[in-house]
């Protein structure tokens, strides 16, 4: 069973670069990576990026390339083992309550605009009734 969550792949490529770097005695450029756990070179990048980011691994610019070291794997312990589907789950729900919200605010204030109207028209009537007694 592939599990496509960050957890497991931050460990793939940690692994591979790795065995990458005790098989030809340098550090790994991300295509040896992509390569090794064939991944696409967009998918490959992202997580290096990613994981650049947080500080796992660190991506070296260098006359040939950029060059993978491992900074803390500990790191990778941190991130969410439960996959990415459910965390984007969490942030569809968040996003729908905001606008839940957000739609409430909007209702909230056309009913007091309408309300004021109503009294200002209202109160113009009051005034226009006032002026034909007079």
């Amino acid at each position: 069973m592939k599990q496509n969550n960050l957890y497991t792949q931050s460990h793939l490529v940690v692994s591979a670069i790795r065995i990458l770097e005790y098989q030809n005695e340098q550090p790994p450029s991300v295509d040896a990576v992509c390569d090794m756990l064939s991944f696409s070179s967009e998918h490959a990048q992202f997580l290096c990026k990613k994981m650049n980011e947080m500080g796992i691994i660190e991506m070296v610019e260098g006359p040939f390339g950029s060059r993978l070291f491992i900074r803390d794997h500990l790191k990778i312990e941190a991130l969410p083992r439960n996959g990415e589907k459910e965390g984007l789950r969490e942030e569809i729900e968040k996003f729908q309550n905001a606008q839940k919200g957000f739609q409430q605010k909007i209702e909230n204030y056309q009913a007091r605009k309408a309300e004021a109207r109503k009294n200002l028209f209202a109160e113009i009537e009051e005034k226009l009734k006032k002026q034909m007694k007079s």
